[in-house]
């Protein structure tokens, strides 16, 4: 699809821009919801089916998802690209915006504020590893536990044990 104008801010908005499709891409990054049936049932915002079908074929039209041929019998499993990856500084940005601007519970509120806590080279170590579990890079090392490990850790101190939504 071609943008409406050689704008980079308009080529980006017209993807990246309508209600639900930042959110299916940070479901897909930190919920790693990688199956449909996933992403719909995970969806605290309450996604509807057909909606969330339309946004995985826009995100793999527009080159930020990947989509795994499903034989029978088997789910569809997306991968991020990393034209996705890439979104990841956007998808802060935003939760960022949102924490100083936006009322929100603590518990949807603690990874952002994480995140925002470890500073930027934290969002560059979740890039690393999101390469590593969509596109199959080789693992950076690291010293101690890795990013996704060390958001979960800080959801698991704001929020009751029997939480088990990662987002």
């Amino acid at each position: 699809m071609e943008p409406r104008s050689g704008c980079p801010v308009n080529a980006a908005v017209e993807v990246l821009g309508d209600r639900w499709t930042l959110l299916v891409l940070r479901d897909v990054m930190f919920g790693d919801r990688r199956h449909f049936r996933a992403l719909l049932t995970g969806s605290v915002e309450g996604i509807a089916s057909n909606i969330l079908a339309d946004r995985l074929v826009r995100l793999v039209e527009a080159g930020l998802l990947t989509r795994g041929t499903a034989v029978r019998g088997q789910r569809a499993r997306y991968s991020l690209t990393e034209a996705g990856i890439q979104t990841l500084p956007i998808i802060y940005a935003l939760g960022n915006w949102g924490l100083d601007w936006r009322p929100g519970s603590d518990d949807l509120r603690n990874r952002q504020q994480a995140m925002r806590d470890e500073g930027p080279a934290f969002i560059e170590e979740l890039m690393d590893e999101l390469r590593v579990r969509h596109l199959g890079a080789p693992p950076k090392p690291h010293d101690g536990p890795g990013p996704f490990e060390r958001l979960d850790a800080a959801r698991a101190e704001a929020t009751p044990q029997d939480h088990v939504d990662r987002r």
